[in-house]
């Protein structure tokens, strides 16, 4: 079976890069894989993370090497030679490898922090000697990322030239999207003084405003007739017409003094 190399499977395919959240995946073995999926250039993390785990399950090999590359993307693998990374394109070409697992476009961030301990488990189990070894590069940022992986592919080539020492490796490469990418807005200078002006223009109307609001009458300023004040009100009026008519029944009563006086009259005695 014709290998494809990391140039074509995953810098060509990265002429295609259209998410900026999607990050390329490899996964190189002298060992075969069972029951391979279709190598879709878009696939989800879910999806690669569910296959590569059922490959390491099985031990396949007797070296093992995981590269993770934080904030890289497909279409930073390419550079004028070809490739941004030779020592990895090389050990892509390697003609001891028998299978190939490569996405350039994987949606999501695949989980790298258990796949040692992955492999060890599964390793142990099957009572198969190996090795593990780790490359966690540095994020890449904004500035001169072509410089950074050439920097990344000097630590890459010691890790791989030790790896390929044997007939029996794996190699591993991942990325995680978001790392080490900061995103600044560029305005074109008349709109940048066009924002300038408008938010000159509402300072100078919010001031204008204040001004306005100072020179306003008190009574024009605060509200001291509220509804609550009217209910109140109105409400006191009715209890005082009450409180006015019953006061005035009682002080029209009239009643002579002689009213409360005892009657001594002979008629009175007799009707005792």
């Amino acid at each position: 079976m014709r290998l494809q190399t990391l140039v074509g499977a995953l810098v060509c395919a990265g002429s295609s890069a259209a998410f900026s959240d999607s990050t390329p995946f490899a996964l190189w073995s002298t060992s075969t894989f069972a029951n391979t999926p279709s190598q879709k250039q878009i696939q989800t993390s879910s999806a690669v993370s569910q296959f590569v785990k059922n490959v390491l399950a099985e031990c396949p090999t007797d070296r093992y090497l995981l590269v993770a590359q934080p904030g890289a993307n497909a279409a930073d693998l390419r550079s004028s030679s070809g490739c941004a990374l030779p020592s990895l394109c090389k050990a892509a070409r390697d003609p001891r490898l028998r299978d190939q697992y490569v996405v350039s476009e994987v949606i999501g961030e695949v989980e790298r922090d258990g796949l040692a301990a992955y492999i060890e488990l599964a390793c142990s189990e099957k009572q198969k000697a190996f090795t593990v070894d780790e490359v966690t590069l540095s994020p890449l940022g904004n500035d001169d990322r072509a410089s950074v992986l050439t920097e990344h592919d000097a630590i890459l080539a010691g890790s791989l030239e030790k790896t390929t020492l044997g007939d029996s490796y794996t190699i591993l490469y991942l990325s995680t999207p978001g790392e080490g990418t900061t995103y600044e807005a560029e305005f074109a200078e008349p709109l940048r003084m066009e924002l300038k002006r408008n938010v000159q223009q509402s300072f100078a109307r919010r001031q204008s405003n204040e001004t306005d609001w100072n020179r306003l009458p008190l009574f024009r300023k605060y509200q001291f007739f509220t509804p609550g004040i009217f209910m109140g009100l109105v409400t006191a009026i009715v209890i005082l017409s009450i409180l006015y008519v019953g006061l005035s029944a009682l002080a029209s009563l009239e009643v002579s003094y002689g009213a409360f006086e005892k009657d001594m009259s002979p008629m009175a005695q007799k009707k005792q």
